[in-house]
């Protein structure tokens, strides 16, 4: 049995969509479907938390949107980074990077 959690870490979701959408626009399907398959589906993104996410993202000026026809000429909203999340991208990578180093040098801690 395959206890293993694939949530997306508390904190890290926006983080994660700003890096998403600095490869590229694209709407909320093409965003959870580019994390899951970036992280070869270590993190399952939900899509109520994922809708929530992009609202916050987009009322905080770091993502601008608009209505598009898709491929198979459906209507998506499509979401790009702004300047200012480009720059916010940088602090929460920055201090991701100093979390995860710390929690690295604790793991390997001896008595």
């Amino acid at each position: 049995m395959n206890n293993t959690n694939t949530d997306v870490i508390q904190g890290t979701l926006d983080m994660l969509i700003l890096k998403t959408l600095s490869l590229e626009p694209m709407h909320g399907f093409g965003i959870a479907r580019r994390i899951e398959q970036t992280t070869q589906n270590v993190f399952k993104v939900n899509p109520g938390s994922l809708l929530t996410a992009l609202q916050r993202l987009e009322r905080n000026g770091w993502l601008d949107a608009d209505w598009q026809v898709t491929e198979n000429s459906r209507r998506a909203k499509v979401y790009r980074l702004t300047l200012r999340g480009k720059k916010q991208l940088q602090n929460e990578a920055a201090d991701w990077q100093r979390r995860s180093a710390a929690i690295a040098r604790l793991l390997k801690a001896e008595a």
